[in-house]
């Protein structure tokens, strides 16, 4: 078994209490021997974006021989936080919590899980997780530990980089909202995991953890008042087992930000 151990300072930004610092140890991570899995999308011209956001662009800073004659290559890019493969902080949808810099890198590495609803997702573009879809999956694996990271594998990841297919509808702009449909977290499940469970966070690939034709996306209130961030749009589920991985989840850090890429990756056993 390798171990990994990690320590860090993280400063507050000027959106968090001014001056403060805080030292967080994590203890021994365990990393297992295995198989390293990616599951980010890459960011490109065909990143899938919520239909009013502005989507990635990639402009050429240099490319090319130098006037010294070695070859060179630069790129500037700009970026919604919340596309592709991305974190959610908790500030997102709860005044006054985490954001993006201010969460503790322990929480977003560790032990992982992931519920399989996707034969029920892919017949209902609109299904909600449900309780029932954990708890029958705690009778198989026993009860989900404190400080697991939650995946979960609607199916809808074998779309990408389909807009229509993953999302409902291709169209871009407010009036294409209404018109998307992929499959969520009910917030019945979300309350209940925060009464009952203590997850370190919660992934789907989807690309939100509300299904879309939710209006008031309680399942992101009801988790991000817990201080419990998301995932979206998490890559290559499908290449997982239901239990016996690790997940190291780290975003781009944005001072004060709401969320931000992703580049998210499962280690799995066997060789």
């Amino acid at each position: 078994m390798k171990r990994l151990l990690v320590l860090l300072a993280l400063v507050l930004p000027a959106c968090g209490p001014a001056g403060d610092t805080i030292e967080t140890r994590t203890g021994d991570i365990h990393l297992p021997d295995g198989v390293v899995v990616d599951l980010s999308y890459a960011f490109g011209e065909d990143t899938i974006y919520w239909p009013t956001a502005t989507g990635f662009e990639k402009s050429t800073d240099f490319e090319g021989i130098t006037g010294a004659g070695y070859y060179y290559s630069a790129y500037s890019f700009s970026s919604a936080e919340h596309g592709g493969t991305h974190l959610d902080a908790p500030v997102h949808f709860a005044e006054g919590h985490l954001t993006n810099d201010q969460l503790d890198v322990g929480r977003l590495m560790g032990d992982a899980v992931l519920i399989d609803v996707s034969e029920q997702a892919l017949a209902d573009r609109d299904y909600l997780i449900t309780v029932a879809d954990i708890e029958a999956w705690e009778t198989v694996h026993g009860t989900i530990s404190d400080g697991a990271i939650l995946l979960f594998r609607t199916g809808y990841g074998r779309y990408w980089p389909d807009r229509e297919q993953y999302m409902g509808t291709a169209e871009i702009g407010e009036d294409a909202v209404a018109k998307l449909h992929f499959p969520g977290i009910d917030p019945d499940a979300a309350r209940w995991l925060v009464e009952n469970r203590s997850v370190n966070a919660v992934g789907i690939d989807t690309p939100s953890i509300d299904r879309r034709q939710s209006t008031l996306f309680e399942t992101h209130q009801i988790l991000f008042s817990a201080d419990i961030p998301a995932f979206e749009n998490v890559a290559n589920l499908d290449r997982l087992p239901e239990t016996g991985f690790v997940v190291i989840a780290l975003p781009m850090k944005i001072e004060c930000g709401s969320g931000g890429p992703l580049r998210i990756v499962a280690i799995t056993p066997g060789g």
